[in-house]
């Protein structure tokens, strides 16, 4: 029988100086640790190239980041922050609130441009808002809207934040977070991987608000995961495919990546196509398509350091973050990576 993992199992000492408040200078200006089961390498994120043996295949999310914090007041004065979880029409979105009394349904939020949103309905901690005197919601946002910069991270969203919070890759609209990972890259780096043979795909998974909600049971196998938007080309598909006949391995580029590919794959294989998700992958979980995992630090007790638990092992990554601590890593969305070998089960 398989352990029942409880949260604390993924808690560790986090100093809050090292969760990374600003971007490196450069985006591949970071430092990389590789780890291999017990063994770790303190590394440049610019070595990535030589990790990885030509016809290898990196695959990167290429979700865009939308600007899905709002901000608003109540008829009475009061404050209201809004993130945007999901656009869902040219006028409606699916939002979380932060305001000191919720709005009711049919209450009001005067927002930016005289436009007002209307609460028409509410699940729990989301409210689907319909925004009055908007017309194309998504481009409302991208010019009234702001960066939705983690909240970690402390200072106002700024123009670097607009420009380095977003992949140098990211095409398609619709995630409220960045995939993190994917940050580190430039095209320095992108071109020193394609004169070494490496070989690029891309997915999409639109990361949702509730990737930073923090899991509140005890033990893991209660929690229920947000849903989120996926997509699986078949280029993609084709690919994996063509690196598995040459005998080289699948690189997925972030936990995003990851769940994007694990979610698509089932007993009969991979397969092309849109879905949603709510994969939850903890200790124990069998992975089907990933070989090697390129990811950032995560926070103590959140559901990605259980993804990373689960792929490189539990005492590997409880080794590896003591060991990133005590070097001084950066952690988080804009901090360092890391290069996790699959355990061996």
């Amino acid at each position: 029988m398989s352990k029942a993992f409880t949260l604390a199992d993924f808690d560790y000492e986090l100093p809050a100086e090292l969760i990374a408040q600003v971007p490196a200078e450069d985006r591949s200006g970071s430092r990389l640790l590789h780890v291999d089961g017990p063994h770790v390498a303190d590394l440049r994120f610019t070595d990535l190239p030589w990790l990885l043996q030509p016809g290898d295949l990196l695959v990167f999310n290429d979700t865009r980041v939308i600007n899905a914090r709002v901000r608003g007041r109540k008829p009475t004065g009061g404050e209201v922050e809004m993130l945007v979880e999901r656009v869902t029409g040219t006028s409606t979105a699916v939002v979380q609130l932060k305001a000191s009394h919720p709005p009711r349904i049919g209450g009001t939020i005067d927002v930016a441009a005289g436009a007002r949103a209307v609460v028409i309905a509410r699940d729990d901690r989301f409210f689907t808002m319909r925004f009055e005197g908007v017309e194309d919601l998504a481009g409302w946002l991208e010019q009234h809207g702001e960066v939705p910069l983690p909240p970690y991270i402390e200072h106002r969203p700024d123009r670097r934040d607009a420009e380095r919070y977003q992949t140098v890759f990211a095409r398609d609209p619709g995630a409220v977070a960045a995939p993190t990972a994917g940050l580190h890259f430039d095209a320095a780096v992108l071109d020193a991987l394609s004169r070494r043979g490496i070989e690029r795909a891309f997915v999409t998974l639109h990361v949702g608000a509730g990737t930073f909600q923090p899991v509140q049971v005890t033990m893991i196998a209660e929690h229920r995961m947000h849903a989120e938007r996926y997509a699986i080309p078949p280029a993609t598909v084709d690919a994996i495919a063509k690196t598995r006949d040459r005998g080289r391995q699948v690189v997925a580029v972030g936990t995003t990546s990851l769940r994007a590919l694990e979610s698509a794959a089932a007993n009969t294989g991979l397969r092309a196509g849109t879905a949603e998700t709510t994969l939850f992958i903890t200790p124990g979980y069998r992975f089907r398509v990933v070989d090697r995992l390129l990811t950032n630090f995560h926070l103590p007790k959140s559901t990605l350091l259980m993804l990373v638990s689960a792929f490189a092992g539990l005492d590997t990554i409880r080794a590896a973050y003591s060991h990133a601590v005590r070097a001084r890593y950066r952690f988080m969305s804009y901090g360092d990576a890391m290069l996790l070998e699959r355990a061996v089960t």
